[in-house]
């Protein structure tokens, strides 16, 4: 069994695709449960962000579970097959883990550093363990990657470029307003993304926060939870989103919705609004961060004179969403080694069944040699006998001890795999004895660039890493 990634991210494919491709919380369950339920698949994860959406699956055939997990996310996104696998990405076995180590750190993120990943790759485990979709393979790979990613912000400042998409946003936003002190915000959704805001927004000296959302109780919550930063802050229902956006100066929006949250009508009201009353103002502008993924904003409203809507691919150009050179390279030297302890670990663990095997081998000759020598000595007495068996077994012991404790050892370099395979010719071990001593499945590595695989549907060209056209950015970026 291996771990399949298949995934579509900011680095491989334009917003219009991520968003019909995006898995909502409600989406997710759903998603898994098919994953599970199809022949090639016994463990699944989702992880999906605001840029990313990535399936983790544990397969016991490469063909036969890429083939299932593309025709799942070609249903869910609703896009023809060649289109969806046009900007789609493959990882397999060693390579997935690389991946996901690398999403975890923050150096895969639109916003270089970033933390929230974490906390969502985490969201992700807990969804997928909440449906008995995690077994040993997938826990052991997500809580190395949590670790990761932990240790590449507590040792390096990768993340001094920014937090998150949301720092990155409020910049841009008060090259437009000035200065956010003392001035109303609108948080439209009371999610991670939402409590990221409220924190970021805080600190920069907002005046007045309206949280509005679906869900009062979760509304209320964050908006108490702005109000222990030292700021006046409310909850409203989201029918009064037209009202709030009239008293705002910008407005930040998360809501995981299907459609649109903020309609061109809505922002027309709320614009003729603030001509009017309390909120007459002269050159007021109106900024909105759309982070949702779909898109909560509707795409007219930039339109709109006095407007500016910053979204995911704007932030996409902003070249403050880079770390610098030291610190990326700083985070990649952790995640190399990290990797390898990984992988030793992973290789360890094949070779245990194998030591426990020829152990339990061992024990069954001593204890067949005992009863043999009870058949030729019954008049043997027990103390005598007892030493026997001590003495033989501490043979025993000794004769294993050295080639069990080194082919450990030898099991966690590359290619460690083979010693476990001699030990088992050497001592006549069957491939099932102690549980699953047989090597893990392995196929040939995929060729870089792009790789014909044979999905269900047909010969199609899938991206292997990146899409061709994006492969040189990224390695300008990352680098």
């Amino acid at each position: 069994m291996s771990i399949l990634l298949v995934g579509i991210s900011h680095r491989s494919a334009p917003v219009a695709v991520l968003e019909k491709v995006a898995v909502t919380d409600t989406d997710r369950p759903k998603l898994i449960d098919r994953l599970l339920s199809s022949s090639h698949v016994s463990e699944a994860m989702i992880v999906s962000t605001c840029n990313r959406v990535e399936v983790y699956a544990v397969v016991d055939a490469f063909h036969g579970g890429l083939a299932e997990v593309g025709d799942l996310l070609t249903k869910h996104s609703g896009l023809p097959l060649p289109d969806l696998t046009k900007h789609a990405y493959v990882r397999y076995s060693e390579a997935a883990a690389e991946h996901l180590f690398a999403v975890a750190s923050g150096l895969d993120s639109m916003v270089v550093g970033e933390q929230q990943v974490l906390s969502q790759i985490r969201g992700a485990y807990a969804s997928a363990d909440a449906q008995q979709a995690v077994g040993r393979t997938l826990h052991e790979l997500a809580q190395h990657a949590l670790r990761v990613g932990k240790r590449v912000h507590s040792e390096t400042g990768i993340d001094r470029a920014g937090a998150s998409v949301v720092s990155v946003a409020l910049d841009r936003a008060q090259h437009v307003l000035g200065p956010l002190a003392g001035r109303t915000a609108v948080v439209v959704g009371a999610g991670a993304m939402g409590s990221l805001a409220v924190a970021h927004l805080s600190r920069a000296g907002i005046g007045r926060i309206i949280v509005l959302n679906r869900t009062m109780a979760r509304a209320r919550r964050l908006a108490e939870t702005a109000r222990t930063y030292g700021v006046e802050a409310d909850a409203r229902e989201l029918s009064r989103l037209t009202e709030a956006m009239a008293a705002a100066d910008v407005v930040i929006t998360c809501t995981g919705a299907v459609g649109a949250v903020v309609t061109l009508a809505d922002t027309h009201r709320a614009l003729t609004e603030r001509e009017r009353g309390e909120f007459a103002a002269v050159e007021r502008p109106l900024v909105f961060c759309d982070l949702g993924l779909p898109r909560d904003v509707e795409h007219a409203v930039a339109g709109l004179p006095g407007v500016t809507v910053i979204d995911i691919e704007t932030l996409q150009r902003d070249p403050a969403a880079g770390a610098a050179a030291d610190d990326t390279a700083a985070a990649r030297s952790i995640v190399a080694d990290e990797l390898a302890k990984y992988f030793a670990g992973q290789r360890m663990a094949e070779v245990t069944p194998t030591v426990a095997a020829l152990r339990q081998r061992a024990a069954e000759v001593v204890e067949a040699e005992l009863l043999r020598l009870d058949s030729r000595l019954p008049g043997l007495a027990d103390p005598e006998r007892d030493e026997v068996a001590r003495t033989v077994r501490r043979v025993v012991d000794k004769l294993l001890h050295a080639p069990t404790v080194r082919v450990k050892q030898l099991a966690s370099t590359p290619g460690g795999d083979s010693y476990a395979e001699a030990l088992r010719e050497l001592f006549e071990l069957k491939p099932g004895a102690a549980q699953a001593v047989a090597a893990p499945m392995e196929i040939a590595a995929l060729p870089t660039g792009r790789a014909d695989l044979t999905l269900a549907d047909g010969e199609i060209a899938l991206a292997d890493d990146f899409t061709a056209g994006h492969h040189g950015e990224e390695q300008g970026q990352m680098a």
